[in-house]
């Protein structure tokens, strides 16, 4: 015959009494419990049929295993040793101890109906709520690593530094699977939306379109989701530059015209006026478009004191001076602006020059060199004397943007192909974009 257990009494107090209904609770309890302790063992543990019918029928000669015994106790708020004595004795005990801790006999606390909660559940409860499974420390490691990447992205480049920014946005979707209070999670989101923009920047240097637009989709609604508008406006800058090296120009302009609307004041407008709208424009042939998109992003630099200098182009800080007016410059070049062209990158040379980064001193030479063909008399040798710089500087880390610009400078020589100077630089091309990564390049754009 069934002894009755108080685990036998409280699992009929709380309608418990068949497997299946048990066994969700436990697997519950376990599952909490393993974040709580933060040993993922518990999370897996399970009731057997058996097991149940020998638990509630006090068929026991010893207690369950520890880890069953630690579920049990966080299931059901008492000891172990108490759940599997006879009831009357469990209660007993628990009644000496409430004794021994108040000074008062048990019998003068108010009785509890059925529908009362324990105390216990309740302050169990509340630590589950409030529980983490990301510190402060992760999260720093995390906003770092964006960083590093970042800061190191001009030096290392795409092939480098791609892996380390998946390792980033796996972590943060791993931790996101799990529960965080809610000033924890907000952050969770703008590290994953931050490490999402930073693939979709790379997969254009990479020349994978599609595989960018996902990527930037994903840390626009994911910045979304938490209001963090500088985020969004970023990655939706990101969109249109992906969407400008696609070709599709129309939708560059439109999906950067569409974030300035929303925060026309914003410093992140900046970029998106100039990298977003007055490039797209400018391969439209949309002349009066590009002079108002350069013209509000100079304003807008000057209301927000941005640096003089060429700030990093992966950077989530708002642009420099000389980064937008790199932009102006190969907008210019689309419109065939020739003395514009030449005029704004004499202004900017000494930073350039001066700047890390070698792609921005490859893409600024490109568009002078193709300004230079533009010409009512054309300069080729000094064209292709700068062309072959561009592609000595970009070296073995080619970019979609510099593969681009060198090929159109191939093809805009092509009336002067017997020259000296043009086989000269159309020989280093064909050798330079003979690395794997170039060509894979070439694919995604046939």
């Amino acid at each position: 015959m069934p002894r009755t257990t108080l685990l036998r009494r409280l699992l009929q107090q709380r309608h418990l009494t068949t497997h299946e209904a048990f066994a969700a609770q436990y697997e519950r309890a376990a599952a909490r419990l393993a974040e709580l302790d933060r040993d993922p063992r518990l999370a897996s543990l399970q009731v057997s049929p058996r097991q149940f019918d020998r638990w509630y029928g006090g068929e026991l000669l010893t207690l369950p295993r520890p880890d069953a015994c630690r579920v049990l106790e966080h299931m059901l708020g008492r000891p172990v040793s108490e759940l599997f004595s006879t009831a009357d004795d469990g209660d007993s005990a628990h009644d000496r101890a409430e004794e021994s801790s108040t000074g008062q006999q048990a019998t003068s606390a108010p009785p509890l109906h059925e529908d009362d909660e324990n105390p216990l559940d309740i302050v169990t409860r509340t630590r589950q709520l409030t529980a983490s499974n990301a510190d402060d420390a992760t999260l720093a490691f995390l906003d770092s690593s964006l960083e590093g990447i970042a800061s190191r992205y001009e030096q290392d480049g795409p092939y480098v530094l791609r892996p380390q920014a998946r390792q980033v946005r796996q972590l943060a979707h791993t931790l996101l699977d799990g529960r965080q209070p809610p000033r924890t999670r907000r952050e969770l989101f703008r590290l994953a939306a931050r490490a999402s923009g930073l693939l979709g920047y790379m997969a254009v240097n990479m020349g994978d379109f599609a595989l960018s637009e996902a990527y930037c989709t994903e840390a626009r609604d994911l910045s979304r989701e938490i209001g963090d508008l500088g985020t969004d406006l970023w990655a939706c800058g990101t969109l249109s530059f992906s969407l400008y090296y696609a070709g599709r120009y129309d939708e560059a302009d439109a999906c950067a015209a569409a974030a300035v609307e929303r925060a026309p004041r914003h410093a992140q407008s900046i970029r998106l006026l100039a990298n977003g709208q007055a490039r797209a424009l400018g391969k439209t042939g949309d002349r009066r478009g590009v002079e108002q998109a350069i013209g509000r992003a100079l304003r807008l630099s000057d209301l927000h004191e941005v640096p003089v200098g060429l700030t990093s182009c992966i950077s989530f800080e708002p642009y420099g001076r000389a980064r937008t007016l790199a932009n102006a410059v190969t907008s210019h070049v689309a419109l065939r602006n020739t003395a514009q062209v030449l005029r704004d990158a004499e202004h900017i040379d000494d930073l350039v020059e001066h700047s890390a980064s070698s792609w921005s001193r490859s893409l600024v030479r490109l568009d002078v060199a193709t300004a230079l063909l533009q010409q009512r008399t054309p300069d080729i040798d000094h064209a292709m004397a700068l062309g072959r710089e561009a592609l000595q500087l970009c070296g073995d880390t080619p970019i979609s943007s510099v593969y681009q610009r060198s090929r159109d400078l191939h093809e805009q020589a092509g009336p002067w192909r017997d020259h000296s100077a043009v086989r000269d630089y159309g020989e280093e091309f064909r050798t330079w974009s003979s690395q794997p990564a170039a060509l894979a390049m070439a694919s995604s754009a046939s």
